[in-house]
């Protein structure tokens, strides 16, 4: 038998380089995909990074009231809420994460909102939607 020659095994080897990062690039578009039918379906925008965003036609009085309902029905405690400038930035806790939301005042009856979850040196992208979606929901309940 002859061993193989140094021309197919480096043709192998980029072969089996090419294969593995195939199939590793094929759980990115899975996420992705996922992310979008999230983001999509609710009105949601959401990043890899932690932030979650969501645009209200209501005024940033009533998107800080459901905002604050919000972190209270999920047991997050509210550490402080101050105004700067066009934006309410409330800051809270819960367990080892840090969580900023912003309320950007776009006009009297729209209000953009931000998320953002950190856990210690990582972001929690799902705890930052599921503070939007929970705002949302108090939004259209009331």
């Amino acid at each position: 038998m002859h061993a193989a020659t140094r021309p197919q095994r480096n043709n192998f080897a980029r072969l089996a380089t090419i294969c593995g990062a195939v199939l590793l690039l094929g759980g990115c578009e899975a996420m992705a995909i996922t992310a979008f039918g999230v983001g999509a379906s609710t009105g949601v925008a959401q990043t890899l990074n932690g932030r979650a965003y969501r645009t209200f036609t209501a005024p940033v009085v009533e998107v800080k009231q459901a905002t604050l309902a919000a972190l209270t029905r999920m047991g997050i405690k509210v550490i402080s809420s101050k105004r700067v400038a066009n934006e309410e930035i409330i800051i809270a806790k819960a367990a080892d994460r840090e969580i900023e939301v912003t309320l950007e005042i776009l006009s009297p009856n729209s209000t953009r909102m931000r998320s953002v979850t950190r856990q210690g040196l990582f972001y929690d992208s799902a705890t930052s939607l599921e503070i939007v979606l929970q705002t949302e929901k108090r939004m259209i309940n009331g």
